[in-house]
C-alpha cells in the first residue's frame, strides 16, 4: 500500500529520531534446540570451546542437555549484542558465563575482554532473563549503565510535574493585586433598569 508524502515524511521522521546517550543496551538472541542438539552431536569439542565447567555441568545434569546448551548460547549471544559487540573486539566465548543464583534466577558473569568492554561503558548490572519452548531457546539481556540510572532519577514524574507547575500557577494567582487593593468599588455595581435608556 502506497503511502502519502505527508504519511512518509512522518514515518521517515519518527525513524530517524535521535537516541538519547543513555539508552540501556537491549539484546535478544533466539536458538533453535534441535540445531544445537546436532552441533553437539557432530563437534562434541564444541561445548569445551563455548562453555565453562559450571556450564558444561549444568546442562549435562538434565535429561535434555541441548535445551540448556541452546539457552545458554543465546545468552551469550543476548548479553554481547547488549553491549553492543557481539563477539568482536577480542572477547572470546568463555567471557560470558551464566550462572544461576541458589532461588534459579540466571545472570551472566563477564570475564577478560567482555568484563573490560562493560566497564569502558559503565555497565552496572546486566540482567538476563532465559525461556524456551520445545523448538526454540530465546534470552534476553539488558546493559544497563550507570548513566542511564542518573538519567531514570532526573526525570520528573509527570505527577510531581504537574503539581509543581500547578503550585507555580496558584502562586501567581496569589500574587495578583485584589480588586479591593487596587481600589475598586468591593461589591460590582449592578445594572439598574432606570439607569438604561430605551
Amino acid at each position: 500500500m502506497a503511502r502519502s508524502k505527508k504519511s512518509q515524511a512522518i514515518v521517515d521522521g519518527a525513524l530517524s529520531m535521535a537516541v538519547p546517550e543513555e539508552t540501556v543496551g537491549l539484546g535478544v538472541d533466539i536458538v533453535e534446540i534441535a540445531r544445537m542438539a546436532k552441533i553437539i552431536k557432530r563437534s562434541p569439542a564444541f561445548v569445551e570451546k563455548v562453555y565453562s565447567a559450571a556450564e558444561r555441568a549444568y546442562c549435562d545434569d538434565h535429561a535434555h542437555p541441548e535445551v540448556h546448551y541452546a539457552t545458554r548460547f543465546a545468552a551469550k549471544e543476548a548479553v554481547l549484542k547488549a553491549l553492543g559487540t557481539g563477539f568482536s573486539e577480542g572477547i572470546g566465548w568463555l567471557d560470558v558465563e551464566v550462572r544461576r543464583t541458589s532461588k534459579g534466577r540466571p545472570y551472566a558473569v563477564l570475564t577478560g575482554r567482555a568484563r573490560e568492554v562493560a566497564r569502558e561503558q559503565g555497565v552496572r548490572e546486566i540482567p538476563i532473563s532465559l525461556s524456551y519452548t520445545h523448538t526454540d531457546a530465546v534470552a534476553c539481556a539488558m546493559a544497563i549503565t550507570d548513566e542511564s540510572v542518573a538519567a531514570t532519577e532526573r526525570r520528573r514524574d509527570p505527577t510531581e510535574e504537574l503539581t509543581r507547575q500547578f503550585k507555580e500557577a496558584r502562586a501567581m494567582l496569589d500574587d495578583l493585586p485584589s480588586a479591593q487593593s487596587a481600589g475598586a468599588d468591593p461589591e460590582p455595581q449592578q445594572l439598574k433598569i432606570d439607569d438604561v435608556t430605551a
